[in-house]
């Protein structure tokens, strides 16, 4: 199953499908009301797909839940192994989009894809919107493993960046890479060693991702010589990093990490940083 499932595909589908709006945002949740694809239940980026971390510094600032919670949130949106879900937000996926995909597939669930193009797409496309929140019938907690997979820490995502045979790649946007400005972080810049490749470079003008065939040739050109399994990604704290693995599994690339802590762990813990302005 592709990662990204288009308008067209969707309103075709005749399998029951779990719809998730997972948006981000103090209003995320007055946006979702304000409208919404029918039947799609809310996730909120920073209640459901992250904890509220005592100290950003370990863990940064959108740490992974339990996994038992996260198995339990999914019991209750009605969620089992067998569910066809499919996730969208309000920012092309670079949100709890991603997110919630990168998520799913890292406790192994199979049939999950990402609406390309987002709320955007389903509005261009004449897609009436619904203000009636929806919950589904709650079911026992979902089946995970005991971690989620597809993660590297802080001391894994060092030692990468030192390596000539592995690659850190930051998809933050470069201002912030190159320490020019950093709007949400403590410090500006980037973990030395770390190449940056903007997210946004994933995307069509139209807000939808490129091809697949687009997509692999701009990463394996990006990514040289360097197996798939030796990269790792992230950003600002695990959250936009997602949009590229999506894109990297989209393209048929498969087995890059996520450094979830990203540079809001990195930027808090005495470590050195790299800037290039």
């Amino acid at each position: 199953m592709l990662p990204l499932i288009e308008i067209d595909k969707l309103r075709s589908a005749t399998d029951r499908i779990i719809l998730i709006d997972a948006r981000a945002g103090a209003d995320a949740y007055q946006r979702y009301l304000a409208g919404h694809l029918e039947g799609a239940q809310f996730a909120d980026l920073d209640r459901d797909l992250a904890v509220k971390p005592a100290n950003p510094a370990y863990g940064g600032r959108h740490p992974l839940p339990p996994i038992e919670d996260f198995a339990k949130l999914l019991g209750k949106w009605g969620i089992t192994p067998e569910s066809h879900v499919l996730v969208y937000d309000d920012k092309a996926a670079a949100f709890g989009g991603a997110r919630l995909w990168w998520m799913l597939k890292a406790i192994g669930h199979q049939k999950v894809q990402v609406l390309n193009g987002g709320l955007q797409a389903a509005i261009n496309a004449g897609i009436p919107l619904s203000t009636k929140p929806y919950t589904a019938e709650p079911l026992r907690p979902y089946p995970a493993p005991a971690a989620y997979n597809g993660t590297v820490d802080i001391e894994q995502t060092g030692d990468a960046a030192r390596d000539d045979n592995k690659m850190v790649i930051d998809v933050r946007e470069s201002p912030r890479y190159l320490g020019q400005t950093e709007p949400i972080d403590l410090i500006a810049g980037h973990i030395p060693g770390a190449v940056n490749l903007p997210y946004t470079l994933n995307l069509d003008p139209t807000g939808k991702y490129l091809s697949p065939e687009e997509l692999k040739n701009n990463y394996e050109k990006f990514i040289g010589g360097i197996q798939p399994d030796d990269v790792i990604v992230h950003c600002g704290s695990g959250v936009t990093a997602c949009h590229t693995l999506l894109g990297m599994d989209y393209a048929g690339i498969k087995g890059p990490k996520l450094y979830v802590g990203s540079w809001s762990e990195w930027s808090r813990r005495d470590l050195p940083i790299a800037t290039e302005k």
